[in-house]
C-alpha cells in the first residue's frame, strides 16, 4: 500500500470486523475462506470484501480464496495488532474500573498497566496486576514507563484538561470514554471518542 494513499473511514471500520471473524475461523480450524463466504458471515457483498482488501495489496488467489491465518496476520499488521500496546486509565469510576478488569484487551496485545485517579480509595476496586497512582504521579509515570494509549474515563468536566495534560507530557493516543467529545488541534494527537449514549440512542431509534 502506498504511504500516501488515503483509506476511507468506512473501510477502516470494517477491518476489525474482518479480524474478529478470521479469529473465529482460525479457532475453528478453518484453513481458507472465500470472499463470498466471508461476505455472507459479515452481511456485506463479496465485491466489497475484495475492494476493501485491494486497498492494502493482493491477499488471496483467484479460485482459492484466502488463507485464514495469513489474512488474519495481514489485517493484524494493518491494524497495528502485531505488536504489544501498553495502556493507562485516567479515572477509576464505574467505567474505568470495568475497563481495568476487562480481560479481552490482552488477547490482542493491549495491556492496562496502570490507573490514575484523584481519590486513592478507588484503588481497592482495581485488579492486582494494574498499578494505581494518584493523578499527581501521572507525569512521573509517563517519564519512566512506556505508554502507547491513555484511556480517559473521567467526568466530562475534566476530560479536556486531562487530554491536554496527556498531550503536554507526550501521550498522543487517547481512547475517550468521558461523556463528551475531545478535540484538540494537534496533527500528532489521535483521539477516538466513544459515546455510549449515542449508540443507545441509535438503538432506541431502531426499536421505534
Amino acid at each position: 500500500m502506498s504511504k500516501n494513499k488515503v483509506i476511507s473511514d468506512a473501510v477502516i471500520k470494517r477491518l476489525p470486523r474482518y479480524y474478529r471473524m478470521l479469529k473465529i475461523l482460525e479457532n475453528e480450524g478453518t484453513v481458507r475462506v472465500s470472499s463470498g463466504s466471508l461476505a455472507d458471515m459479515l452481511n456485506i457483498t463479496a465485491s466489497q470484501v475484495r475492494q476493501d482488501f485491494s486497498n492494502f495489496g493482493e491477499f488471496g488467489q483467484q479460485g482459492y480464496g484466502y488463507t485464514v491465518s495469513s489474512l488474519k496476520a495481514e489485517i493484524a499488521g494493518i491494524l497495528g495488532l502485531d505488536k504489544p500496546h501498553d495502556m493507562i486509565i485516567i479515572g477509576c469510576g464505574n467505567i474505568g474500573t470495568a475497563l481495568a478488569h476487562y480481560k479481552g484487551f490482552t488477547d490482542d496485545g493491549f495491556t492496562v498497566r496502570a490507573a490514575f485517579d484523584v481519590n486513592p480509595q478507588v484503588a481497592a476496586g482495581l485488579p492486582e496486576e494494574v498499578a494505581f497512582y494518584t493523578m499527581d504521579r501521572l507525569s512521573e509515570y509517563v517519564e519512566s514507563h512506556n505508554v502507547d494509549i491513555a484511556i480517559i474515563a473521567t467526568q466530562k468536566e475534566v476530560a479536556l484538561s486531562v487530554a491536554e495534560q496527556l498531550k503536554s507530557i507526550g501521550v498522543n493516543r487517547i481512547w475517550n470514554f468521558a461523556p463528551t467529545d475531545i478535540s484538540l488541534s494537534d496533527s500528532e494527537l489521535v483521539v477516538e471518542n466513544i459515546n455510549m449514549s449515542d449508540s443507545l440512542f441509535v438503538l432506541s431509534y431502531k426499536i421505534k
